[in-house]
């Protein structure tokens, strides 16, 4: 065999190598050991529980402080949540801001859109069509009624949104710990 033909071989199978390291290993490796967060419970369901990792922002009213901030998780302890600029006690908090990270506002603007998107559509298109076939603006009473229904169903579904967490009896806070072994 020539020395060329050597070289090819060795960079495959240093290639292969690296391709097994980085499939197989790198993951492993990549593992966190525990896992830590802020656990938001609503009664047993669930679908109702918001998790904040280390990493995340949370926007938070303390008894301390009678208004709303938002600081980034930093770490989780058993007794403190580590903040870039505070750290705070889970008794300490009064309300913690929901709108971005509960699941089913994500639902709820996802069906406000569909609504607004039909609505508009309806009435867009029977505009160029009416526009186009008969050379003037007219729409049925119909679609109007339909795309009345449609937008009305869409303002509706606005002010439909959880917008925070109220430590209570029902609403829970727990700072949890995971080791994995």
């Amino acid at each position: 065999m020539n020395q060329a033909s050597l070289n090819t071989k060795r960079v495959g199978m240093v290639f292969l190598t690296l391709l097994f390291l980085g499939l197989f290993v790198g993951p492993i490796l990549a593992q966190e050991q525990s896992k830590k967060f802020l656990l938001l419970k609503r009664g047993t369901n669930q679908k109702s529980q918001i998790r904040f990792f280390p990493g995340e922002d949370i926007t938070y009213k303390s008894k301390k402080i009678g208004y709303f901030v938002t600081d980034r998780i930093v770490n989780v302890d058993t007794e403190y949540i580590y903040l870039t600029e505070n750290i705070l006690s889970p008794s300490d908090i009064l309300e913690i801001d929901i709108r971005r990270k509960d699941p089913r506002n994500r639902t709820l603007n996802n069906l406000t859109n569909l609504s607004f998107g039909a609505g508009t559509m309806a009435i867009a298109l029977e505009g160029i069509n009416s526009l186009y076939q008969q050379r003037k603006l007219q729409f049925s009473p119909g679609l109007i009624k339909t795309s009345a229904i449609l937008l009305g169903t869409g303002f509706g579904l606005l002010p439909l949104r959880y917008k925070t967490f109220t430590l209570s009896d029902r609403n829970k806070l727990q700072l949890v710990l995971l080791e994995i072994e």
